[in-house]
């Protein structure tokens, strides 16, 4: 078996198969749009959104008069008083049930509260994700025994920090590599291995470590000061700066067989699922980004005169700022309905939540990037420079390098394309995969072709016609039933697309990147427009017109931009590019290299992994 297909056959391991509740993302991609599984979306009840009220004031008041954000980006620490801080609001143990000493906020409150302090400190945001959505509650809540729920969740909630340990030097996206391993002796396991990019683990209490069990992997929760565990350097990076993130070294660390997490070989499935609804916590902190660039683009848009008018009305900075107003309302719109969703609990939201990671990491990015163009010159200084010559010290350069890493962290912007575009051809694959499987006998492609049969006899005809096309459908909506209606009617065309993409690549579907890239891409606008429209109708009933105003604006920008998607399915330059790519790598252009100079520090691409305790500087723990 090749590492490619190893690889592969791990991650489809990992998968989870069975769709057992409905799914708005994957009916988009079949062709199918289910307005009546996220309209009207679910609402909490009186009692939790006091609840989640209550926090969100609580948690106001501590960010306005205990925490410096600029300290914390000159400095690159947060302080031990600011998490004891957040400590004691609670602020550690919001998705943690109340039973186990936790605040039980629903999930629309818990990513209300990182917009929150995402706007204010981008890197507090990371330590209380880290923690709650991929550190140790969220994966005991899902998989955990009662007596794990009971010994460590309480320590969550009270303010000892978690963090989430898949990562290694050598391995990133292709868990096949994994290099970790965790052997049985007795009633423990010894661990060994190295993790790499730890967020919160300079300064964690306890960890999720993933570790190979012999063939599979598993994962176990590990006390951060055991013996044999060392943190050998605190990482720096480009933003985020007050983040604790480091390299983590396992020798012979003995932990007991009671803090394995589900069974053995369990443990990328429990990532996978711990993501379902982790991967939230990512796109509620850029949409907080968002709507803090929405806030100032307005102001300085109005403050700063050129030629005689603000900039503002001038046609080339308002088309920017309304790109980011009409982005920062459609983020939050995406955020609150897949927030809402997994509240519900009725719906299997695995696609959604993808979608809303993927879309809101790249808008979010954008949105900023215009901000920082608005601003000129003021937006590439700093806003400690800014405020030291006398003017406000916006931090626009800031905002721009701490989102950045939202198009890495927990799935890259070209991973979720691939996990997102497997999920959304897996009705294909369940009906038709082994007529494409160069492995499947006369036999099973026999069965298939049977299957497929049928299942594109009755699928096929439903892609021709629907409601998108009478002009009285989604009525309710009023000036918006135009932009659903479209929705309806490229999802069909969506569906269409991928129908012929299979049949013209069959089994090398999968390495056409570019075009999955652009398909995932279309679906991701087509949901966005639908959540904004929820959104901009139950707004109306408060806010009057101006939702539907900002939600009209952006359905036109996202229909423009899927239109053009579309265009590049067929008419672009993929085949030319890896071609090209593979001379470039072959050394064939090498000459483009001519008369410069490299600025890189010594070193190999991949640092070797030591066997044995580390001799190198122990930084292990950062006490808080």
């Amino acid at each position: 078996m090749t590492d490619y297909a190893r690889a592969r056959e791990v991650a489809e391991q990992a998968r989870e198969t069975e769709w057992t509740r409905p799914s708005f993302g994957r009916q988009l991609f079949l062709g199918d749009f289910r307005l009546d599984l996220v309209h009207p979306a679910p609402r909490l009840t009186e009692e939790a959104v006091k609840k989640g009220d209550d926090f969100l004031r609580a948690l106001r008041r501590f960010l306005q008069d205990k925490v410096d954000p600029a300290l914390i980006e000159r400095t690159a620490r947060i302080p031990d008083e600011v998490v004891k801080g957040l400590g004691a609001i609670g602020a550690f143990g919001m998705t943690i049930e109340e039973e186990y000493g936790g605040l039980g906020l629903s999930h629309l409150y818990y990513s209300k509260a990182l917009q929150m302090v995402a706007s204010y400190s981008p890197a507090l945001s990371a330590l209380l994700s880290a923690h709650q959505s991929i550190g140790v509650p969220q994966p005991l809540r899902l998989f955990g025994t009662p007596e794990q729920k009971q010994r460590f969740l309480p320590r969550c909630a009270a303010g000892e920090i978690s963090a989430f340990l898949l990562t290694e030097p050598d391995v990133g996206s292709d868990p096949a590599r994994l290099g970790t391993t965790a052997v049985r002796d007795g009633d423990a396991y010894v661990i060994d291995g190295v993790k790499l990019w730890t967020t919160n683990g300079v300064v964690a209490d306890l960890l999720v470590v993933m570790a190979r069990t012999g063939a599979k992997i598993s994962a176990f929760v590990v006390e951060a000061d055991s013996p044999g565990i060392t943190v050998e350097r605190r990482n720096a990076f480009m933003g985020l700066r007050g983040i604790e993130n480091g390299v983590t070294r396992f020798h012979q660390v003995r932990v007991p067989a009671d803090n394995l997490i589900g069974r053995e070989g369990q443990g990328l499935k429990i990532a996978l699922t711990t993501l379902n609804t982790g991967r939230l916590s990512l796109p509620a902190t850029c949409a907080g980004a968002a709507k803090w660039a929405a806030g100032i683009a307005r102001e300085w848009g109005t403050a700063r005169v050129q030629w005689g008018r603000p900039i503002g009305e001038h046609e080339a900075v308002a088309g920017k700022i309304a790109f980011i107003a009409a982005t920062a309302y459609a983020v939050e719109a995406v955020v609150d309905l897949c927030s809402r969703l997994a509240d519900d609990e009725r719906n299997d939201i695995r696609i959604e939540a993808a979608l809303a990671k993927l879309y809101g990491s790249e808008m979010a990015w954008r949105a900023a990037d215009e901000l920082v163009q608005i601003r000129g010159g003021r937006g590439y200084e700093t806003a400690e420079s800014l405020h030291a010559r006398g003017e406000r010290g916006v931090p626009a350069e800031q905002m721009l390098r701490d989102l950045r890493i939202n198009r890495i962290f927990e799935g890259s912007t070209e991973i979720m394309h691939l996990l997102i575009a497997r999920e959304a051809v897996d009705a294909h694959l369940s009906v038709a995969g082994e007529l494409i499987d160069p492995k499947a006998g006369i036999r099973a492609k026999g069965r298939a072709a049977t299957r497929a049969g049928g299942f594109y006899a009755r699928w096929l005809p439903s892609l021709l016609a629907g409601p998108g096309q009478l002009p009285s459908s989604y009525a309710e909506f009023g000036p918006l039933a135009q932009h659903l209606r479209y929705v309806e009617r490229t999802s069909r065309k969506l569906a269409r697309s991928t129908f012929y993409g299979m049949s013209r690549w069959q089994g090398r579907l999968e390495h056409k990147q570019g075009f999955l890239a652009r398909i995932v891409d279309i679906g991701a606008e087509l949901f966005a427009i639908t959540a904004v429209c929820v959104r901009a109708q139950e707004d109306g009933a408060e806010l009057g017109r101006r939702p539907y105003e900002l939600a009209d604006a952006f359905c036109r920008q996202a229909r423009v931009r899927a239109e053009a998607l579309f265009d590049r399915l067929w008419d672009n330059t993929d085949s030319a590019d890896v071609r090209l790519t593979r001379r470039v790598l072959e050394g064939r252009y090498a000459f483009l290299e001519d008369g410069v100079l490299d600025p890189s520090l010594d070193g190999p691409w991949i640092a070797a992994q030591r066997p044995g305790p580390s001799e190198a500087e122990d930084v292990h723990r950062h006490v808080r």
